[in-house]
């Protein structure tokens, strides 16, 4: 996805406005993202927890996951999309690598309220055929690409891709929250739990120039 600020770094990792790389920005985002995307008590958190990690156990031991809410095509369409958002990069693994298409599965079947899932997928295919005459899942990355870069910037979006904007945006934050919640997530933003830290350096001088501090 690209701007006006969109440039590739040496590992091949998109930046995003100022300079952020993209897992960055959504990094900064995920909590809030999380707040907004799941209203549910902290047991239903520890279940999808609990879900994906014994999925993610399942296929480390060959198992094959079997979706309990995406079809078949939905389900090949959700991790194309999901990585697309959160590559694999040097640091740490991609939203599949995470168990996110699971984490979503879960909150689908469990939750009458993400029926929206089903819609948005339904609307990127819609865009693939008018755009390529085929599948989102059988274009080449570059066309992918190319579709999501018309409606990942509201303030540049056309009109006539206003729902896609939207649908987007709202994979995007679910992704996030998949993500940012899982054993790959954690590492990612190098959170260490209920440990004693002897010093503080303070925040994170990207977080500051997010939020315009000093």
């Amino acid at each position: 996805m690209k701007n006006d600020h969109n440039e590739l770094t040496a590992d091949g990792e998109r930046l995003t406005v100022d300079g952020f790389t993209r897992r960055e920005a959504i990094t900064l985002g995920a909590t809030a993202a999380a707040a907004a995307m799941l209203p549910i008590t902290p047991a239903e958190a520890e279940n999808a927890a609990l879900y994906v990690e014994a999925a993610l156990q399942g296929a480390a031991q060959g198992a094959v996951y079997k979706p309990k809410w995406f079809q078949p095509d939905e389900w090949a369409q959700i991790r194309v999309m999901v990585d697309l958002i959160i590559p694999r990069d040097a640091k740490s693994g991609s939203a599949t690598d995470a168990g996110v298409p699971q984490y979503m599965d879960f909150f689908c079947s469990e939750y009458p309220s993400y029926a929206w899932v089903r819609d948005a997928l339904r609307w990127f295919d819609g865009f693939a055929y008018n755009s390529y005459q085929k599948s989102f899942v059988k274009c080449t990355d570059a066309e992918r690409r190319a579709m999501l870069d018309q409606v990942a910037w509201p303030a540049k979006a056309a009109p006539a891709v206003r729902d896609g904007v939207n649908h987007f945006n709202r994979l995007r934050d679910f992704t996030a929250s998949g993500f940012f919640s899982s054993r790959v997530g954690v590492r990612d933003i190098g959170y260490i739990g209920n440990v004693a830290r002897p010093t503080w350096n303070g925040c994170p001088p990207a977080a500051l120039k997010h939020l315009g501090v000093d």
